[in-house]
């Protein structure tokens, strides 16, 4: 196996024998025992033999695999038809003893027949900087129908000169729900040099068998189905099943044998343009970590990452003059390289292999090679190890003391070593660093305008500091909007910029934006959560099941986002209070959280900074951490304003004009449209915030605008709604028609245009769609029915409307929502009021919202002259929906009633802020205010 996570397979200047850079074609050995019989009756699976057979012999290994697969469809034969093999040349050879078409009983042979493969050199990792010098021998074969069945045996041999005559190999074993007919895994070893061998597959055993002079081990496939995991276990529980075979003594062996490779005295030549950058670091620095903080800087920034894995590169480092001649070098090159400069400034290093992902599952391997993908250095100063990784980038003297989430790795001495686990902490620079100046100090309801920094530090850095030298400008802002979206939540941006920090690596993100406000409405009072969605983790793993309850949980790996975020409140922040802890400094669930709040001068400021560590939770831990991850949430601080705070609906036309709080969402509206005129979502946000603070001219432009872009179902019925508001029922009829045209059976659509029929004077035709629609049943039929008697209620004879309320309710007794529709008809209508108050205190009684009942009743008491009754039901729906323009207009109503008019004209002003049209939608029930 290469270590390949860093791909350490990089050239070295030794030269290498190398095997045959062609196939050969020969029978296979004698020691390949007869292949299992493979299922063929009805039903079998595709895959109908998968045979392997490895025999470790004289410091090489030899592989085999043979397979018979069923061409079953023509899809198959797409596929199967194009053969492809892949060997390293410089490790051994690719042999081709059998290829074959099985059919009606007759054995076809390929290779007698002179098809041959063709060799031919694909990179296909060159994306990820690495030459792996793999040759693929592919074949397209001929004459192979749907219904064959082709047989390919073939095997591979290696000897790796780095492993110094030992040999590896780690087998996945194939098991359900992957179908096969028969399969099995065969080793071999002379029984003289037995290797070590380690079977990780939960529940199956298997025992070596002498045969002659050499002793076998066998494992039928496939394999039961795995035990499912939990996502957030560690990875030696996830790990699929496989075996492992090595020569190796242990661990120590393993560092012995690859510690020569990492040697670094003599190194750099005395002299040399190496040797100069050595001695520049040391006049520049004069303490031993300064020293090699600058030595890293050097290593990440001046050596670009390229792995070359032809002539025995593998394992073999490359030479520091070679990587530095070259300026190019993988994991193994520049661990090489930063320990040799290490060593000239006389500073303790050395090399340790590590395995990037699967840490924690190294100490259950067997010992070799193969468990590692990864190689960097571990300085030691002043007592402390450094771990100093020359593939990684940014590194600042800041961060010389950061641990990466390797789990455990192997130190390369001459006296050996064993596995050691690096303990992780946390960063000492966040990845992200944000600023955010939010301006909200015109209401708690209206969008948030941003301005905002975010400094991006490591290796999230480097992919910014690509991104912007290798895409245009669209694909820039696309992918920095993308973050954007990420890290404060839904919105528009605009101005957005990408710069580099020199000095420091780090890259500068600053934009404006506007985001759907962050006020909530809760227990009567309109508050907000302080937190950005880092800093409100949840802690849930699932340990439900028996068999999981041992399991740790895994810590992500240690990164940290900071930020500050300051708001401009209305008033001065008048009435403003705190709830929830302010200030902390948690450790829980593997995160720390510290954070300081303060209110001051009408600005709220909250300084937070959260961080994983990386690591594991003990599976005894895992309810303390939840019950604490839970209570921390509960803690979460939140603002809450003042029961009178500036609201939308209260803010006059002068004052919301005067607002800065609408420039700025102004500003960044137009800015983030005229970034891409073409997109949508821009205009459809603009009209909606205009919509909300009045200007619904603005907002009819906005969604013209959009739907000559995209029209939709629900742009139209956005337009319509609008054309109603500005007083136009024609054009919000004509807008409906639109939205039914693009689909007929939308019931949004036909209840706006049967209630703009209505109200253009049309009744008989809104009725007619609505029975039309109801004709033809289905699940609207019941809505339909409803809506119809609504319609009926408002704009025809209320008589008519109650009766079909009756057959409603009769059909539903009990139904909270019918009730509630008849009491209204009745208040509203001036009917019946003796039986509407029983229908909405029913209504109230069976509702879990009682807002709508609530209303309905205030009307049928103000019908009744019973104003105190009205009053107390108007303000318990106020004090919950305070933008409720009908129950405003019929608090004016019952203030004129009670000779309080300066309070009615109020209250008026602001009902018909929230809704232009709502004198005339009263006046249909005789209102007259």
């Amino acid at each position: 196996m290469l270590w390949a996570g860093c791909a350490l397979t990089v050239l070295t200047t030794a030269a290498t024998a190398r095997a045959s850079e062609t196939p050969l074609y020969q029978p296979a050995p004698a020691w390949i025992a007869a292949a299992p019989a493979a299922p063929t009756g009805e039903g079998s699976p595709p895959v109908m033999l998968v045979d392997m057979q490895h025999r470790i012999e004289d410091g090489r290994l030899w592989s085999y695999a043979r397979q018979q697969t069923r061409i079953a469809t023509s899809e198959m034969l797409s596929q199967a038809a194009t053969l492809t093999l892949p060997w390293a040349p410089d490790k051994g050879d690719l042999i081709v003893h059998d290829l074959a078409i099985l059919r009606d009983g007759k054995r076809i042979d390929l290779l007698a027949q002179g098809q041959k493969f063709t060799v031919l050199r694909r990179e296909e990792s060159l994306e990820q900087r690495e030459l792996t010098g793999i040759l693929t021998a592919t074949m397209a074969v001929e004459g192979l129908q749907v219904g064959d069945v082709l047989d390919l045996g073939f095997s591979t041999t290696e000897r790796d000169r780095a492993l110094g005559g030992r040999v590896q190999d780690v087998t996945p074993l194939i098991a359900a729900p992957a179908r096969i007919g028969a399969g099995r895994v065969r080793f071999s070893w002379p029984t003289a040099a037995a290797p070590k061998w380690k079977l990780l597959a939960d529940g199956v055993t298997a025992t070596p068998v002498k045969n002659g002079a050499y002793t076998e081990l066998t494992i039928a496939l496939p394999l039961a189905k795995p035990k499912e995991m939990p996502d957030d276990a560690p990875s030696r529980y996830r790990h699929p099943p496989l075996i492992e075979l090595a020569t190796f003594a242990d661990w120590a062996d393993v560092s012995r044998t690859f510690a020569s490779l990492y040697a670094s005295d003599g190194l750099i030549a005395p002299g040399s343009a190496l040797a100069g950058e050595v001695a520049a670091i040391q006049t520049a620095e004069a303490t031993p970590i300064g020293r090699a903080q600058r030595a890293l800087e050097v290593v990440q920034d001046k050596i670009r990452y390229l792995a070359v894995g032809m002539d025995g590169g593998n394992y073999v480092p490359q030479k520091p003059a070679r990587t530095w001649d070259v300026r190019y070098g993988d994991c193994k090159a520049k661990t090489l390289l930063l320990l040799a400069m290490l060593k000239a400034m006389g500073i303790e290093a050395e090399a340790v292999v590590a395995n990037v992902g699967e840490g924690d599952f190294v100490p259950e391997r067997l010992p070799s090679a193969a468990a590692f993908n990864h190689v960097f250095v571990r300085a030691t100063i002043d007592g402390q190890s450094l771990w100093l990784d020359g593939t990684g980038s940014n590194a600042r003297m800041a961060d010389i003391r950061d641990t990466p989430p390797a789990g455990y790795v192997l130190p390369l001495r001459a006296g050996g070593a064993t596995p050691e686990r690096i303990v992780t902490r946390a960063n000492a620079r966040p990845m992200i660093d944000l600023t955010i100046d939010a301006d909200e100090s015109g209401a708690v309801d209206l969008p948030s305008p941003l301005a905002i920094t975010a400094t991006i530090h490591g290796q999230l850095a480097s992919m910014l500091r690509m991104a912007k030298s290798q895409l245009g400008a669209e694909e820039q802002r696309d992918l920095l909007n993308g973050m954007l979206q990420q890290w404060i939540g839904e919105g528009q941006f605009a101005d957005v910029t990408l710069t580099a920090d020199g000095p420091s690596g780090d890259m500068v993100v600053r934009a404006t934006g506007v985001t759907t406000t962050p006020w909530r409405s809760e227990d009567r009072r309109r508050k907000r959560s302080l937190t950005y969605r880092y800093a409100n983790f949840g802690f849930a793993p699932d340990r439900s099941r028996p068999e999981w309850t041992g399991i740790p949980v895994v810590v992500p790996a240690p990164t940290g986002i900071h930020s500050l975020l300051r708001v401009k409140l209305p008033e001065g922040g008048r009435g403003m209070t705190l709830e929830g802890t302010g200030d902390a400094d948690l450790r829980v669930a593997g995160f720390v959280v510290k954070r300081t709040t303060r209110l001051s001068n009408g600005v709220l400021t909250i300084d937070e900074r959260v961080d994983s560590t990386g690591g594991e939770i003990p599976a005894a831990q895992v309810a303390a951490e939840r019950d604490a991850v839970a209570t921390m949430r509960a803690q979460l601080p939140q603002l809450v304003a003042p029961a009178d705070t500036p609201r939308r609906w209260t803010l006059t036309p002068a004052a919301i004009e005067g607002s800065g709080q609408v420039k700025a969402i102004r500003a960044v509206f137009a800015k983030a449209i005229a970034d891409d005129v073409e997109e949508p979502s821009g205009y459809t946000s603009r009209a909606t915030f205009e919509s909300a603070i009045g200007d619904r001219r603005a907002a009819l432009a906005d969604l013209t605008k959009v739907i000559g872009i995209q029209p939709s179902v629900d742009l139209y019925l956005q337009r319509s709604q609008v054309h109603a508001r500005l007083g136009d029922p024609v054009q919000a009829l004509a807008d409906a028609e639109r939205a039914r045209a693009i689909d007929p059976a939308s019931f949004t659509a036909i209840g706006q245009v049967a209630q703009m029929k209505a109200e253009s004077g049309d009744l008989a035709g809104g009725l007619a769609l609505l029975d039309q629609r109801i004709a033809l049943g289905g699940e609207s039929r019941v809505p339909l029915r409803r809506m119809k008697a609504t319609l009926l209620g408002d704009f025809g004879a209320a008589a008519e409307a109650v009766a079909l309320y009756d057959t409603l309710i009769g059909e539903k007794p009990g139904s909270p929502l019918l009730l509630n529709g008849r009491c209204w008809v009745k208040g509203t209508r001036a009917v019946m009021l003796d039986t509407a108050l029983k229908d909405c205190t029913a209504a109230i009684e069976l509702s879990d919202d009682t807002a709508a009942a609530l209303d309905s009743r205030a009307m049928v008491w103000y019908r009744l002259g019973r104003y105190a009754e009205a009053m107390t039901d108007v303000d318990t729906v106020l004090a919950d929906h305070p933008d409720h323009a009908s129950t405003r207009y019929l608090r004016a109503a019952i203030l004129k009633a009670t000779k309080r008019d300066g309070e009615a004209a109020g209250e008026l002003a602001i009902a018909r802020r929230l809704s232009p049209t709502i004198d005339r939608e009263y006046a249909r029930y005789g209102f007259k205010l």
